[in-house]
């Protein structure tokens, strides 16, 4: 099983400042990503930890990250506004244990594609930030069902 996160609470997207890729977790954010680490450990995330290089996404995962030992790898692939072809081969080719993290316009893409290709969604979607989608493979690495998990309550 992989685990591809959705981002914690950031602030706003704002016109005084120009870089999104910048914005941070709000203190609420912090909260999520906290209590994410906590439920992915429990579910069996082992690292690696891959995210988007937007900061709010790479914030999201460290704590979990940081008890598995291990660094945050940015990867271009989860940042937004890329080609889903990448990432849904990222999502076939990590290991088990894997933890993800990207944006709100590329999650549901990709469980869009996956739904294409006939996957078993146990569970009704979750798009809100600091959302889970555990997915589970098969041996050769494709998904053949997905459950996502409510955003922690913080």
């Amino acid at each position: 099983m992989i685990f591809l996160v959705r981002h914690a609470k950031a602030g706003h997207r704002s016109d005084a400042n120009p870089d999104d890729s910048k914005r941070p977790l709000t203190s609420n954010g912090w909260a999520q990503a906290m209590a994410l680490a906590d439920a992915l450990i429990d579910a069996g995330a082992k690292g690696p930890v891959l995210a988007s290089p937007f900061t709010r996404c790479v914030q999201t995962v460290e704590p979990v990250a940081e008890r598995l030992g291990v660094a945050v790898t940015p990867d271009r692939r989860l940042a937004e506004s890329q080609p889903l072809k990448p990432l849904i081969e990222l999502i076939e080719s990590s290991p088990d244990g894997t933890v993800l993290c990207s944006h709100g316009d590329m999650i549901p893409d990709v469980m869009q594609a996956l739904d294409r290709r006939g996957i078993d969604f146990t569970t009704a979607p979750n798009w809100k930030k600091g959302s889970v989608w555990a997915l589970t493979r098969n041996d050769d690495g494709t998904v053949v069902s997905a459950a996502a998990w409510p955003p922690p309550e913080v």
